[in-house]
């Protein structure tokens, strides 16, 4: 199964999926004019992935801001990763903020009272160092 990436750029958030880590990644902001357009190949992948996925996936969000119509391509994300769990899969979403964020800390506590996964909320102290590292790190390990 191939390695789905966009880097993050303008109002288009930055997507890292790739089966052999089972740690998965979407960045920056999201807000496209088209979001079904968007979504719809990251779907596709999970569709696939669900086909044969690994014990365990982490997904993590690590948002800087995202746009109403994103909201729901984001739930209806971790709707398919519910379905994961829910056949036996070992799955944790981490949701990354930077402190002092309540929008962002709020979005991901509403986020974990709809979703019936492990769910982490994790306040980081800057979001570009932290987030912008952790992602180059995580790129260069698949790419």
């Amino acid at each position: 199964m191939e390695i789905l990436s966009y880097e993050s750029k303008e109002l288009l958030p930055g997507i890292l999926l790739n089966k052999q880590s089972g740690i998965f990644q979407i960045y920056g902001q999201s807000c496209p004019e088209n979001a079904f357009e968007f979504y719809e190949p990251i779907f596709d992948w999970f569709d696939k992935y669900a086909e044969n996925p690994l014990k365990s996936t982490t997904m993590d969000f690590k948002m800087t801001y995202f746009n109403t119509t994103s909201t729901k391509f984001l739930l209806m994300l971790m709707n398919k990763l519910e379905d994961l769990s829910d056949s036996g899969k070992d799955i944790k979403i981490r949701w990354f903020y930077t402190d002092g964020n309540e929008d962002l800390r709020e979005a991901g506590e509403e986020f974990m009272n709809i979703i019936d996964l492990k769910f982490e909320c994790i306040p980081v102290e800057n979001e570009t160092d932290e987030f912008e590292a952790d992602i180059i790190d995580f790129a260069g390990d698949i790419l």
